[in-house]
This record gives structure tokens, sequence and C-alpha cells, in this order.
């Protein structure tokens, strides 16, 4: 099956999360708004001066004649009076514009004459260096729409509309088992034949940083009983199933079975990509399951391809598919590919004219963890692309 259509068979199986939590906005960065946020207030909620000067009348600047200044403005503390003619407010930045008055004269167009005397050296227009009430939002507007992955400049935006709390979507609950004898804890003895299992590890963090809460089952031995239970203990309290290994056909796969044996209808299982071929994709109800293949590398970029745009569904964020890639160059040749769609570690740099130059890695072995830590980007070679030489151009995802 190709990738696009497993991922949008995944995509419609899967349903938005309907919880909701009401969060501070110290702690709703990353977080996905589940409705729409309107201005509670307008802003700036007066006209205000965008320059320190003196608050005027524009007509009384036309004779550049001396104006008596009645007094002063500064942020937080307005002119309680109103300019009249021939007058001027000392006003500094963000302060209130008096009324009647209508434009800023900075203060560098102003000459001290004497105590409370300034004379205008330049004429101005009025609303020269007025933020009118209103220039940022005004009351109801809606300003943040739901789906929105909240960052800085949105909690910031948030605070100044007058929120201090925010609706967020219920975050994913996603158990992650790494199945096989051959793997042991990060720091425990290893026996003849063992690896380290990093995959668990990897997902995790992958999983946190695309807003879901990872929940790290441990290692599941090659045994079909065991594996059936833990599926059946991972499916409880959770929305998502991540499995790392045992997704192929070999005598030591007993993922599927265990699904099926759990209530699970398969979906799909094997797709035309590489690296990343033994996916699988189940669905029990609300509770989906993606099989990652155990290769580190396999399992980190089928979590790119498939594992990213279902979180995001399932924390109802718009267009969950988007397609992330952008237009390079080759930074060298390649064979033609075969009926595999292939994603490539690259590493990115400039030519001489400017242009994004991706460079492909001699080494694309699966299981080789340290490219794909020093990688820039992945070079996306589409199934059946004939040989291209250097300087071709093609398509990336950035890491």
């Amino acid at each position: 099956m190709a990738p696009d259509v497993a991922r949008t068979r995944m995509l419609a199986a899967a349903t938005p999360l309907q919880g909701a939590e009401a969060m501070p906005l110290v702690q709703a960065s990353g977080r996905t708004l589940a409705e729409d946020v309107t201005a509670l207030r307008t802003q700036p909620p007066f006209a205000a001066s965008a320059m320190d000067g003196y608050a005027v009348r524009a007509a009384d600047l036309t004779s550049l004649m001396p104006l008596h200044v009645i007094g002063e403005a500064k942020a937080g503390h307005p002119f309680g009076g109103t300019v009249g003619p021939m007058e001027a407010v000392r006003i500094f930045t963000g302060a209130p514009v008096p009324d009647g008055a209508d434009a800023i004269l900075i203060q560098e167009n102003a000459q001290g004459v004497g105590a409370g005397v300034i004379t205008p050296t330049q004429t101005e227009q009025a609303g020269r260096f007025v933020r009118p009430a209103g220039l940022d939002f005004c009351t109801g507007d809606c300003l943040l729409k739901a789906g929105t992955v909240l960052d800085a400049w949105h909690i910031g935006l948030a605070a100044s509309m007058g929120h201090g709390l925010l609706s967020v979507r219920s975050r994913p609950r996603v158990a992650i088992l790494s199945t096989g004898d051959e793997l042991a804890m990060p720091g425990s003895a290893l026996r003849e034949g063992q690896i380290v299992s990093s995959n668990a590890f990897a997902l995790a963090a992958f999983v946190e940083s695309r807003g879901g809460v990872a929940d790290d089952r441990g290692i599941v031995p090659d045994d079909a009983d065991t594996t059936r239970r833990a599926i059946a203990n991972a499916a409880e309290g959770c929305d998502l199933i991540v499995t790392s290994g045992g997704a192929s056909v070999g005598d030591h796969d007993f993922v599927q079975a265990a699904l099926v044996a759990n209530g699970f209808s398969i979906s799909f299982w094997k797709i035309a990509v590489r690296p990343g071929k033994p996916l699988m994709f189940g669905v029990r109800g609300s509770t989906l399951c993606l099989g990652l293949p155990g290769n580190p590398v396999s399992s980190m970029i089928c979590a790119i391809l498939f594992l990213e745009p279902l979180l995001r569904k399932l924390l109802g964020q718009p267009n969950p598919d988007t397609d992330r890639s952008e237009g390079a160059l080759l930074g060298r040749a390649l064979p033609a590919n075969d009926l595999r769609e292939e994603y490539m570690r690259a590493s990115l740099g400039r030519d001489d004219a400017g242009n994004l130059v991706a460079t492909p890695f001699s080494s694309q072995d699966s299981s080789i963890q340290r490219l794909m830590a020093s990688a820039d980007a992945l070079l996306i070679r589409p199934a059946h692309a004939p040989a291209a030489e250097a300087g071709t151009p093609c398509r990336i995802i950035r890491l």
C-alpha cells in the first residue's frame, strides 16, 4: 500500500478527542486550543501616544507659535483635563492622548522657550504619532481559532485579550510497548546477543513534543501470551497504543496476532516505504494501535510520517496531513529508485547561488541511529524515481 493511501485510511479511522481542560496561560504553551478565543477588551483601550513629546492640536502648529504646557501624561497616569487652543501636554510613549489633542509633536521638534512654554519647529497632521483605540483589536474579535497549537506569541496575545485561562484539548494518552527478547534497558547488564532498548525513549520524547502523554509500558518478551496480555493491559485507559518491533511475519513476531486476539481489526499492514515497510495500524472502537518497525531509524521515520499526523488528528488540529515538504537541490547523484517511496537522511547546505542543497548520506542503513541524530532533513525519493544528477530538484522534510 502506498504511504499516502495508508495515512489517509489511518486518519479516517481517528476521531479528535472530545475532552478539554482550562489551563493557565503559564502552562498552556504547546497545548491545542479546544475552542475559539475572542477578545474580552479593546487594545489599546484608548488613543495612546506612540512617541515621547507633546500632545497638541494639529491646527495650532501651522503658525509655529509658542504653546503653553498645561500638564503631563505618563503611561498609567493620564492627564485629566482638556487641551485647548495653543496649549500642549507633555506626554510619554503609551500614555493616553488627552481630550482635545489630535497629534503628537515629538520632543525633537519642540524648543523650550521658558517655564511652561514650547515652540514647535515643525507642523504635524492630525493623527500623527497617535495610536487609535482598537488599533490592535476590539472587544469581540476572534483572534485565536480552535485547533491552534499555542506558542509564545499566541500566549501573549491571549493575555492582551484579557484571558487568564484557555480551554485546551485533552492530551492523547499513548502507551508505548517495545517488543523483543534481544532488548535490555539502558544501564542494565546485557546478556550475549542483547542490545540496548532505545526506541521507547525516542518515541516517548516524540509523543510528548507533539502534544501527547507518553506511557512507556516497558519491554515485552517474544511470547504470544505475554504479548496478548500486554496489548490488553495497554488498551485500558489509553487512546493510542504504539508498538515497536514484532509487526512483521517472523516466527517471533506476535503483535498482529495479539491485536486480533484483543478485538482489534487490522486496517493495513505493510506499506511501500523505505525504511519502514512492516508498518501496521489497527482499530478497536475508539482505541487505536500503530505498529512501528523495530529498527530505530525505521521507527522514527514512520513516527514522522504516521504518528505525528495521527496525534494532530486526535488533538483536533486542522489539516493533520499537511504536506511539510519543501524544495531543494540534490547534493549528489542518486540511482533510480524501486517501487518503494524512500526517505533518505541528508544534510542541508547552500550552493554559491544561495539555493538550498540536500546531500543524502552515503549510508542509509535503518539501524544507524547516529546518522538520524545528525541529519538535517529527510530527502524524499518517490517510488520508481529515475536516476538523478546532482543539482536536480528534490523534496525534503526538515528535521
